[in-house]
């Protein structure tokens, strides 16, 4: 039998909260006339936006848009020039970021991975950082792994030995290991095939469901925004141009961009 730690909870306790996902009401994000400027560009101009709790909102436009910038924001990797963030009614600042963004789940690109750890020392990484028991990290990551559909024999390889699906799935549990009650991800399955894209839509629309959190996803593609999202928000040029569903953007636009923008991805299929 492996030696408890204080404060351990038994493997069937971690295996069950691990399935839970996060304990209690998800949290409230609110942007209140936030603009980020890059010297003397303008990324957003004013955004004020109050996210769902417990329900995936999805930020598409062109590229440029301000949509990363935005996210980046609300996880405190960079500041507002103007305006505030707010968690649970919290202003974000550099005092608290630390404490709040342990509450938050990031998922970018391409998984961020670090080539030199195997896919286990990824996802584990946090974790053990901030010195959690062993046995309770092991059991969080055998429940994670059946949950994103990981085979755990791929837990030993090194990111460059994975496929791109399993880089993405590694790097979604190392942002649901410590049971986040926010999750941000950042056009995660953009350099993904179609084939793997969809499979993964299907996958992260069930684990979305599944574990009821706070989930902000950024995307360039439209059928994957009405897809995934409770509710979209339409950027362009760093202003909100509307929000609602995809059924609201498409039947009531609320200008002619909505509708060129929906038309413009008209050759793909949509729900």
């Amino acid at each position: 039998m492996p030696a408890k730690f204080e404060g351990e909870v038994s493997d069937s306790t971690a295996k069950q909260q691990a399935a839970r996902g996060p304990q209690g009401p998800a949290p409230t994000i609110e942007l209140i006339g936030v603009s980020k400027c890059f010297d003397s560009t303008a990324a957003l101009s004013s955004i004020s936006l109050k996210f769902d709790p417990g329900k995936t909102t999805v930020l598409i436009g062109p590229s440029g848009c301000g949509k990363s910038t935005l996210l980046r924001l609300i996880i405190g990797l960079i500041q507002p020039t103007t305006g505030e963030v707010r968690f649970e009614g919290q202003v974000l600042t550099p005092g608290n970021i630390l404490e709040v963004r342990r509450r938050m789940g990031y998922v970018i690109q391409e998984g961020g991975l670090f080539p030199h750890l195997t896919a286990r020392d990824n996802a584990l990484l946090l974790a053990r950082h901030l010195r959690r028991p062993e046995t309770e990290m092991e059991a969080r990551l055998a429940e994670l792994c059946q949950l994103t559909r990981l085979p755990e024999t791929a837990l030993a390889r090194f990111p460059v030995e994975l496929s791109g699906g399993q880089r993405q799935r590694v790097s979604l549990i190392r942002a649901l290991m410590l049971g986040p009650e926010v999750l941000l991800l950042d056009e995660p399955l953009a350099a993904l095939d179609p084939m793997v894209r969809a499979t993964l839509q299907t996958e992260l629309k069930a684990i979305f469901q599944h574990l009821h959190q706070t989930v902000i996803f950024v995307t360039h593609e439209l059928p994957e925004a009405a897809w995934l999202g409770d509710q979209i928000v339409l950027l362009r040029e760093g202003h909100v141009v509307q929000v609602g569903t995809f059924e609201a953007l498409r039947d009531h636009p609320t200008e002619d961009f909505v509708s060129a923008f929906i038309n413009a991805q008209r050759r793909l299929v949509v729900p």
